[in-house]
């Protein structure tokens, strides 16, 4: 993109990178606040409920986000030393953004839930690709660390090795979210529909007091992740 006043294409890669953070971090808290009125036995089923869709609906951002940032981060990528090696080509870049949208697709044909063969397939789908992303950039994330000059860079870029470490680990964290939130379905339904028992009250407490260790990891990671991005430590690139 050319320059127009000093805003490029790095710089709009820099403000959405930006942005995607502020949704992301913003929004979980958002979806976390809602979740304290669900706990409250002492609310109607009614308003629990409502609460339930404010946590549904809020929760699109940092979905969102999280799935956005990988294709934003490998655009600053792109226009780092990492770009002379892999992104001289422009096909390369775009077929990331291909790949990110279609994961972008599949992730909200999945948050609108539903009963049907799309909605079944695009939530195994979701889940397989998160589980061989965390993998994967974990792998590749280790390999940035440990090696001299990971992927032939000599600008020590290790604190980006450390940013994907912590991006793969919150896509594994929401995956673990996930596995902690299935019995609190059913749980809810029988709230809505039968009422409030000792039962029902443990089954929505526990599924969801499970979830906060790995919420607060994500947090910790995305904030780290951050940290890592800007003040860059160690790296000789200017």
């Amino acid at each position: 993109m050319e320059a127009v006043h000093g805003f490029d294409g790095h710089s709009f890669a820099v403000l959405l990178h930006v942005v995607l953070f502020a949704y992301w971090l913003g929004g979980d808290v958002g979806v976390y606040y809602a979740s304290r009125y669900i706990l409250r036995s002492d609310l109607g089923p009614e308003a629990r409920a409502v609460s339930t869709k404010i946590m549904h609906g809020v929760d699109i951002a940092p979905r969102v986000a999280l799935v956005l940032f990988l294709p934003s981060g490998i655009t600053l990528m792109a226009w780092g030393p990492l770009g002379d090696q892999f992104f001289v080509h422009g096909w390369l870049l775009a077929l990331v953004w291909v790949a990110g949208l279609t994961w972008l697709t599949v992730s909200l044909i999945d948050y609108r839930g539903g009963d049907t063969p799309l909605a079944r397939l695009s939530q195994r789908a979701d889940l397989v690709v998160r589980y061989a992303l965390s993998a994967g950039l974990l792998a590749a994330a280790v390999y940035t660390l440990v090696a001299t000059d990971p992927f032939g860079v000599d600008t020590n870029p290790r604190w980006l090795g450390a940013k994907v470490a912590a991006y793969a680990l919150c896509i594994f964290c929401g995956v673990m979210i996930r596995r902690q939130l299935l019995p609190f379905g059913p749980a809810f339904g029988t709230l809505v529909t039968s009422g409030s028992t000792p039962e029902v009250e443990r089954a929505i407490l526990g599924s969801i007091r499970r979830c906060e260790p790995w919420v607060y990891a994500i947090w910790s990671l995305v904030l780290l992740a951050a940290a890592l991005g800007v003040i860059k430590p160690g790296s000789t690139a200017f």
